[in-house]
């Protein structure tokens, strides 16, 4: 498989620093590597939800801790990315109380009306379909995620209103 290298102005704002030395402080000196979650979350959302190499190295280096330790955590968890994404990640639980609600045509559905397959951002930037492990919301399948919320009982209908909320810029992704 082909890597493509994306790259990305860091951009390491006093805030931010202030933000994550305030993370940091809640752990002891010795345990700095247990603020590596919160951290990389807030360096993800300043960094337009992604983390090069360059950056993920920069946390290691905050957090006094190798790269490798910053690598692993990024590539296990699908709520970090290493690459560009869609502005509005629309993130389909593909487990299997969704699947058996129909999930799987959901996502078909939006690919069509946006335009890409599983995993690709749309040439505009502002969208990408993804399917992800159980989001534990079970009892209210079909569900996705969009941002930090949960879209639930989905259906086409409410798929076609997500995407022009979106599109018309409407749609709070943080409630930060």
């Amino acid at each position: 498989m082909e890597r493509t290298y994306h790259k990305q102005e860091i951009n390491m704002t006093a805030a931010l620093m202030t933000r994550i030395n305030e993370l940091i402080s809640h752990y002891p000196e010795d345990k700095r590597k247990s603020a590596l979650l919160p951290v990389l979350h807030e360096v993800q959302d300043a960094h337009e939800n992604w983390l090069s190499i360059e950056l993920m190295n920069k946390v290691a280096g905050i957090l006094l801790i190798k790269p490798i330790e910053v690598y692993e955590v990024v590539s296990f968890y699908t709520m970090y990315n290493q690459r560009p994404v869609g502005k509005y990640m629309f993130e389909f639980c593909q487990t299997s109380p969704c699947c058996l609600n129909g999930v799987e045509d959901l996502m078909d559905y939006t690919c069509e009306k946006l335009g890409v397959k599983v995993g690709e951002p749309t040439a505009d930037g502002l969208f990408e379909v993804r399917g992800v492990e159980c989001l534990g919301a079970c009892g209210y399948a079909p569900m996705m995620q969009l941002g930090d919320f949960y879209k639930e009982h989905l259906t086409a209908a409410k798929i076609d209103q997500l995407i022009a909320d979106c599109k018309n810029d409407t749609i709070l992704l943080h409630d930060k």
